[in-house]
């Protein structure tokens, strides 16, 4: 068991039965008092920030985390098989780590996934993802304003909202946290 002393920001504790990872980590020795560490760390189940204060020297459980990136290569089951692009080991992560974000993962997508003594704890897909719309209905002529959106079903079948102007064929930028449209690719000119 370490103790408080041994945690930082970035580092990864069991609170209350969950992994957590600190975010902000402080020792405070408020006048008179005994002396306190408040911590404010992130559920790495369910995503929820939580704040705690441990007493100076007070012993917490410390994981030891490792976080590797990993290329998806396919859906088996209820688990994903990701390959370490250095050594080519395929190992099997559970496709629940990665949430609502599972919608918007294609094939060769690198991302990070947390171990703890060899059992997958998170996963992280990238922040931003490029995918191309395959369909969607076409936009009113007439209805030029920005703010006007419609629904889009992208190549890996997740549904959207993009703005009016986006047509089949059109590769756009998504937010894999929060599902939203960010802007679309331009095509590059070739020679």
């Amino acid at each position: 068991m370490a103790s408080t002393a041994d945690v930082n920001v970035g580092s990864y504790i069991r609170h209350n039965g969950d992994i957590c990872q600190i975010i902000e980590w402080q020792h405070r020795t408020p006048g008179n008092l005994r002396a306190f560490y408040q911590g404010k760390m992130r559920n790495l189940r369910n995503a929820k920030l939580n704040e705690h204060r441990w007493r100076s020297g007070e012993s917490m459980e410390v994981l030891r985390v490792e976080v590797h990136e990993l290329q998806y290569l396919y859906r088996e089951g209820d688990n994903l098989v990701l390959m370490n692009p250095t050594t080519y080991e395929q190992l099997y992560v559970p496709a629940s780590l990665f949430g609502d974000a599972m919608g918007y993962m294609k094939e060769e997508m690198i991302m990070q996934v947390g171990f703890e003594s060899d059992v997958a704890i998170f996963a992280r897909p990238p922040k931003v993802v490029e995918l191309e719309v395959t369909y969607t209905e076409t936009a009113v002529k007439g209805d030029t304003s920005n703010k006007v959106m419609k629904a889009a079903k992208l190549e890996t079948g997740a549904e959207i909202s993009v703005p009016s102007f986006v047509e089949i064929g059109t590769v756009v930028r998504i937010d894999t946290e929060t599902g939203e449209y960010l802007d679309r690719v331009k095509k590059e000119a070739r020679s």
